[in-house]
């Protein structure tokens, strides 16, 4: 097959699957039997069932056969889902009645759910599978979805934690749990003996490893072995293989699978991967040969930039995986990336399950996945089914694996090989909704030495499902991750929705694993209402307390690209401006005013003058003003249709306006023109900065608001416009705004949890949230966050490179020193061009947020 002409995406694995991951959660419980349920109408990828086929349970969209279904379940019409929780779980996270308060267990202890019923005490073999006690070496999303599927099959769940994840959600829904050790990776969820330990604790027979961590650690499924335990997946020599990206290009190639052109061999040197790059022709893709999730990819265009990348790549593949060994590929031109999920039994029997898009990503990683691939046709997807069948048996696989492919959207028809991931893949839900195949129960019961119960033609893909990863990550700002306490969680609710979620309200997200939240699954019929359904699930999804991704998915599921299908992984970056660009809408900013003038009233059966709000006098109330800081939606949000054409003229309010600041006594001498406009340039966070308090964002902005009056009968004015009639009231955990003759809805939170004097406020709503504060007197900063110079770190992290020293001179945007946050290296650079003064941290230091990191003066100022 000929090799394909450079341009200008990453062809790579990007997955953010290092193990790192926070999610899991709620959903429906999936599709019972392979296709069972599911509307007729579906692409064919083999034949029909036989009569008493499959029947498979686990998490997704349970779907009720009519009474004329055929032989698989299947019935004429559309699904009717079914959603349930749990038995164990209880609404908002709370540990289930007679469990033991997991934050209240001390260190190297485990907790042991009571009335667990039959799973509790791990005898016998109730599901007749050789074992009937599972620990699961993983945390977060994925760990529950196992717990899930291992409960359905009557086996007892065993989870494992860090200190980190003490009072986390798979802790709670677990039959048991066991301490790991501290909260770094390397101390808990990757320490092999430590796992190891936790089993013979727990009396636990056998190993499901999830993805991430240990999931692809040969060392680790020899070590099961050799303790006895089953482990839930590939043998180790399948792993070690496939996990070596280097010998698993020349073993593919030798079964006659095409591979992007490269250059890989053990122990390649920089200069070696130098001078290949050269003669593959520039730009190139430098990828690591170990590990996946774009960490130590680096795209190099041209030589100069080689060594640089090459350092970087190194440190962070080494971090990540524990191995620093490169190679490098040629980049493909707009770049489509397409997996095979693949299901193999130890008899002999390799099928696959068809194929997942996965070509929209930001960072390397992928956000937005779905099944079937809307860029295949029938031939093409035949071939690569065929393909991936080919790879698989070529390695003697066992168990659920997917084999990773990239083709052009120019070519589709010809693809390569990237990698084989030998475990269940983050996205393993789309493939789930549209076979009704649950993969997890797929692989204990391989794992069990069961056959497979189908073959190749009982196969069938129907409807398309559509799935979107939820991160704790600022989009505005290049996806940096995020973090803090979740303040309000709300799952979407609709039909045929699945939600995996690792959080409820009231944890903490922090910077120990990956930012992944949760991922809200849709399925359809056609693709058109699989996306329609999955935007209106965004909309219906609630999450204060932590920046996300959420509005920036709804921007994303909006491009006209993404809805006809022109797909590939450059898509992103190239329109991110457009994705994250918007504001505030103008009704946030009233809500918050509103927010604050209820917060400020008394309380009680009667009002003392004196106990009223700040600005009362005599007569009519004085105006009470507030600088409110208001950030780029750190989602991207764009702004609801209507929101800036709030003022109404007949509500012109032409009596004189006394001012007041927030909190203080009214002052004199106040403009008969009332509250000023905006505020001045410099007065608050611009170009990126956040603002203090934690406002999140790609940039800022001040905007003056005064209102007067109580919180049912209020005037409020923004900026010079004229005074618009509101009033604000309190509905359960809702704030019910009304400015003029609209109501609306939004979800609200105090960021310190009360309404204290300068505590942000966020307000969700649409699926979308914004964080509001007060710009007080004396925090400007210019772009960046910077003020005189200040290079500030751009999230919580460890410096782990310094490349300048104290009289050094920069240029403007030169990288000073690198931050490390969940495995992902970030530059900090010069705000301007100058002399460094001075360094104020060393390698291995933990930083914070908008922490000054170092400074940097004028040219002949130093």
């Amino acid at each position: 097959m000929p090799g394909l002409q450079t341009g200008e995406e990453v062809n790579g694995d990007h997955e953010g699957e290092d193990g790192r991951v926070n999610g899991s959660g709620s959903a429906s419980p999936t599709v019972g039997g392979i296709g069972g349920g599911i509307g007729a109408g579906g692409i064919e990828v083999g034949g029909p069932l036989p009569a008493g086929g499959v029947e498979t349970s686990g998490n997704g969209v349970a779907r009720q056969a009519s009474p004329t279904a055929d032989a698989l379940g299947r019935a004429p019409a559309e699904p009717a889902p079914v959603a349930t929780a749990p038995q164990d779980a209880v609404p908002g996270g709370a540990v289930p009645e007679g469990s033991v308060p997991v934050a209240a267990v001390p260190a190297a202890s485990v907790v042991q759910r009571q009335g667990a019923g039959s799973r509790a005490g791990g005898d016998g073999d109730p599901a007749g599978l050789g074992f009937s006690s599972v620990l699961v070496a993983n945390r977060g999303e994925i760990a529950v979805r196992i717990i899930r599927t291992l409960r359905e099959l009557g086996l007892r769940s065993v989870a494992v934690y860090s200190d980190a994840d003490a009072g986390a959600r798979h802790v709670r829904e677990a039959d048991m749990a066991v301490r790991l050790g501290p909260s770094p990776a390397r101390e808990s969820y990757l320490d092999i003996d430590a796992v190891l330990d936790a089993a013979r604790l727990s009396g636990a027979q056998a190993v499901h490893p999830g993805y991430g961590f240990l999931a692809e650690n040969a060392a680790f499924v020899r070590a099961c072995v050799a303790a006895g335990l089953r482990f839930i997946g590939p043998s180790a020599a399948a792993v070690e293989l496939m996990g070596d990206k280097i010998l698993a290009r020349r073993t593919v190639a030798e079964v006659g699978v095409a591979v992007v052109p490269g250059r890989s061999a053990p122990g390649m040197t920089d200069a070696a991967i130098t001078e290949a790059a050269g003669q593959l022709g520039y730009p190139v893709l430098v990828k690591p040969s170990a590990g996946g999730g774009g960490k130590g990819m680096r795209v190099v265009r041209d030589p100069e930039r080689m060594a640089a990348a090459l350092a970087s790549a190194r440190r962070e593949s080494a971090a990540a995986f524990g191995d620093d060994t490169l190679y490098v590929e040629r980049l493909i031109p707009r770049p489509r990336h397409v997996e095979v999920q693949v299901l193999a039994d130890e008899h002999g029997t390799v099928l696959h399950l068809g194929e997942r898009e996965c070509s929209l990503q930001r960072r390397h990683q992928k956000i937005v996945e779905e099944a079937p691939s809307p860029l295949l046709d029938t031939r093409t997807r035949e071939r690569l089914g065929t393909a991936a069948v080919a790879v698989a048996s070529a390695v003697g696989y066992v168990g659920a694996g997917t084999v990773e492919f990239i083709m052009s959207a120019d070519a589709p028809d010809e693809f390569y090989f990237m990698e084989m991931n030998t475990r269940l893949q983050v996205e393993h839900a789309v493939t789930e909704l549209v076979t009704g195949v649950d993969l997890v129960a797929e692989q204990v019961r391989v794992a069990a030495g069961e056959p497979l119960r189908f073959g190749q033609a009982d196969v069938h893909l129907t409807g398309h499902a559509v799935e979107a990863r939820v991160y704790a990550e600022d989009p505005g700002r290049g996806f940096l991750p995020t973090g803090g306490e979740v303040l309000a969680f709300r799952e979407p609710v609709g039909p045929a929705l699945r939600v995996d979620a690792g959080i409820t309200t009231g944890d903490t997200v922090g910077t120990a694993y990956d930012p992944m939240l949760a991922k809200i699954v849709a399925w359809g019929p056609d693709r058109a209402s699989a996306l329609a359904r999955l935007d209106a699930a965004l909309a219906g999804t609630v999450l204060l307390g932590v920046p996300s991704n959420l509005g920036f998915l709804r921007s994303l599921l909006a491009h006209p690209d993404v809805r006809s299908g022109r797909l590939d992984t450059g898509l992103v970056e190239r329109d991110l401006p457009a994705l994250t660009a918007a504001e505030a809408p103008s009704e946030a900013i009233l809500g918050y005013a509103l927010a604050r003038l209820l917060a400020l009233q008394p309380t009680g059966a009667l009002i003392d003058p004196w106990d009223v709000p700040s600005g009362w006098r005599p007569g009519e109330p004085a105006w009470l003003t507030w600088d409110v800081a208001v950030p780029g939606a750190g989602g991207g949000d764009p702004a609801p249709d209507g929101a800036a054409g709030l003022a109404d003229p007949t509500a012109a309010d032409a009596s004189p306006q006394g001012r007041a600041h927030p909190g203080g006594p009214a002052s004199s001498g106040g403009p008969a023109g009332g509250p000023a406009g905006a505020a001045p340039a410099g007065a608050g966070p611009a170009g990126g900065g956040s603002a203090d308090g934690g406002l999140a964002g790609g940039g800022s902005a001040v905007v003056r608001v005064a209102a007067r009056g109580t919180p049912g009968a209020a005037r409020l004015r923004m900026g010079d416009g004229p005074p618009v009639a509101a009033s604000v009231r309190v509905a359960g955990d809702e704030l019910l705004v009304t400015v003029g003759a609209a109501t609306t809805r939004w979800a609200f939170a105090w960021a310190g949890g009360a309404a204290a004097p300068g505590t942000p406020l966020w307000l969700g709503r649409d699926g979308r949230a914004w964080l509001l504060g007060e710009e007080l007197p004396g925090s400007a900063r210019g772009a960046g966050g910077a003020v005189d110079g200040e290079a500030r770190s751009p999230m919580p992290g460890t410096v782990i490179a310094l490349l300048a020293e104290p009289g050094a001179t920069v240029a403007a945007g030169q990288p000073l020193l690198v931050v490390e946050a969940m495995k992902m290296e970030h530059p900090v650079t010069a705000p301007a061009a100058g002399v460094v003064t001075e360094v104020r941290v060393r390698v291995g230091d933990q930083v914070g947020l908008d922490q000054v990191l170092a400074l940097v003066a004028p040219p002949g100022s130093a």
